[in-house]
């Protein structure tokens, strides 16, 4: 049988370098799906700053000096199968033989609700990453890292007000969303889950909080501090582009865990108040399952702290003043 998650006693193995069948010696050669986007343009060329090879492949180009821009229809399986077989750049031509990729990190999708028809929205974002799953397992990629969502919990896009089940929210708090873009996510984990059991690969899923790019922290938090219930839906958290790069090198550094998923946030909450007065005013009667700290988080980032080595740094304290 298949092992779906590495137990306790066993310790992941970190990868150094590229392969040789990616034909560059160092560094991996990428195949970054959604390059463009508001997490994908900040993450893909941080890891190109780490020495990786990374594809774009979006159906608008990121136009990154060190990155390569591939038009590709993600629902189309056969452009799926032909981008990840084929070449990214000119210069490959001169390689003795044609590269292959060593890692695919999959951010495209149709992000929130409310952007399009919410079938369309659920159709495009499952089968788009279906076909990424299907055709990098088949050509013998052995390291997929895609992103899920903090919206599969049930609470950020649910009718009326929802509460967790108990805080701080952790993976295994259950995933049973109403609406169609965490409907979604809930099925791209299924169906990773069982393209680990069907082939062996390490596939790890992020749920990523409420994506941040640094400048906006001028430009949005001022209102959170003020009030707090703007957050609410968010789980009072927040991930830092630059943090999320971190954490996506982290994932592609480490091997053999099998099928995971992680909750990727900063490691403080994004209002001014303390933990004891969001549960206070928030989340009264709510189980409180471990101690927490004064800022810490209530979407837990324990378990990509242990088994990654994840480790926020960044804060929207080093820009403002509570």
């Amino acid at each position: 049988m298949e092992r779906l998650k590495a137990t306790s006693e066993e310790r992941p193995m970190a990868r150094s370098g590229g392969s040789a069948a990616n034909g560059y010696g160092t560094g991996m050669r990428i195949f970054f799906t959604g390059g463009s986007g508001k997490a994908g343009k900040h993450v893909a060329p941080y890891l190109a700053a780490q020495g990786h090879h990374v594809t774009n492949a979006d159906l608008v180009p990121l136009k990154h000096p060190d990155i390569a821009d591939l038009r590709v229809d993600l629902t189309d399986a056969g452009q799926v199968y032909s981008a990840l077989a084929g070449l990214a750049r000119g210069e490959e031509l001169d390689l003795p033989e044609k590269p292959s990729y060593d890692a695919v990190v999959h951010f495209a999708a149709v992000p929130a609700i409310l952007l399009r028809p919410d079938a369309t929205t659920y159709a495009a974002n499952v089968l788009s990453t279906y076909n990424v799953l299907e055709a990098a397992t088949r050509l013998g990629v052995r390291k997929v890292v895609f992103a899920s969502s903090e919206t599969t919990y049930g609470v950020c896009f649910a009718q009326g007000e929802r509460r967790p089940l108990y805080v701080p929210v952790d993976e295994e708090h259950p995933t049973i969303p109403e609406d169609s873009y965490a409907m979604s996510k809930v099925a791209n984990e299924v169906t990773a889950r069982s393209f680990h059991a069907r082939t062996g690969a390490d596939i790890y899923g992020l749920r990523i909080n409420n994506v941040i790019e640094p400048h906006e922290y001028a430009e949005m938090f001022p209102p959170f501090l003020e009030d707090p219930s703007l957050r609410r839906r968010n789980v009072f958290a927040y991930i830092d582009t630059r943090d999320l790069g971190q954490m996506v090198q982290r994932c592609l550094e480490t091997d053999g865990l099998g099928f995971e998923v992680f909750n990727v946030a900063n490691a403080d909450m994004s209002v001014s108040a303390t933990t004891q007065e969001i549960r206070d005013r928030f989340y009264d009667g709510v189980e409180v399952r471990k101690e927490m700290g004064r800022d810490e988080t209530f979407y837990s980032i324990d378990k990509a702290r242990n088994l990654l080595g994840f480790d926020p740094e960044h804060s929207w304290r080093d820009v403002l003043s509570e």
